[in-house]
């Protein structure tokens, strides 16, 4: 016989319709229960009903015109968010084993992170004009200095039981590097990764706002200025569940693949 745990029988006794209650089932379906509401309360050119912004989002599809713009924007956080990644992880680490470069580093970082990232589109407009580089540079800029600091205050908090026992053993930089400070800072590179990934989506929308030709800010921005609300809320829903969809499909799987490390 295979024995069975309390709790294991609890679960089992346990109504299916208990088990399986979330609240997260509640949230979309209630925003969209008062978007419905607020919307009996405006003209249809103000604030259109669900079903109005899902016809015009059927009519882009059907058109294929939605592709260029998701597509564009899609690049666009690529090329810097992951160029962010990149220089985020070398100067995160670095910053946290070497107190001269974290000394020299965190007062630039400081003063990069007060200035708002939008701030430099003008700028960046002015030298390369309008399109791809301009949007990558101010992502980019938005989202590696938050992205430093969470790296390197993790990996400064990586000071335990772990870190001497392997200094003691005679382990060298690269072997404290590999085997203990890797694992252990995984988590804040994930928080990292999250935190910089919201800054360069919110940055891209923005920057697309101002100087793109096309992209899902660009959408919003247009519908705007010609009044078109449908088109507005569509870029905004777009905007929101590609969000949604790096958080479930990206973040959430990295966070269960360290887990899985950390625990092997």
């Amino acid at each position: 016989m295979i024995p069975v745990s309390g709790q294991a029988l609890a679960a089992a006794r346990k109504p299916l319709w208990k088990m399986r209650h979330s609240w997260s089932w509640w949230s979309i379906p209630s925003l969209l229960l008062l978007w419905m509401l607020l919307a009996t309360q405006f003209p249809s050119y103000i604030l259109p009903q669900v079903w109005d912004v899902a016809g015009e989002g059927l009519d882009w599809l059907r058109s294929g015109e939605i592709w260029p713009h998701a597509i564009a924007s899609l690049l666009e956080e690529v090329g810097g968010f992951g160029a962010a990644i990149i220089v985020s992880v070398i100067c995160g680490f670095l910053a946290g084993f070497y107190r001269p470069f974290r000394e020299y580093l965190v007062p630039i970082n400081g003063l990069f992170m007060a200035i708002p990232p939008i701030a430099w589109a003008p700028l960046m407009l002015i030298i390369f004009g309008i399109g791809y580089t301009t949007i990558v540079i101010v992502i980019f800029i938005s989202a590696v200095n938050p992205m430093i600091l969470t790296i390197m205050e993790g990996v400064l908090q990586i000071q335990g039981q772990e870190v001497r026992a392997a200094r003691a053993l005679g382990a060298r930089r690269w072997q404290l590097f590999v085997y203990v400070y890797l694992p252990a800072s995984l988590p804040f590179i994930t928080a990292a990764l999250r935190i910089g990934f919201s800054q360069a989506w919110r940055a891209l929308v923005a920057a697309e706002m101002i100087g793109a030709s096309q992209g899902l800010g660009w959408m919003v921005s247009t519908g705007g200025e010609i009044g078109n609300s449908r088109q507005v809320l569509l870029g905004i829903v777009l905007i929101g569940t590609f969000s949604y969809l790096f958080e479930r499909l990206l973040f959430r799987q990295i966070e269960k693949r360290y887990e899985v490390w950390r625990l092997t």
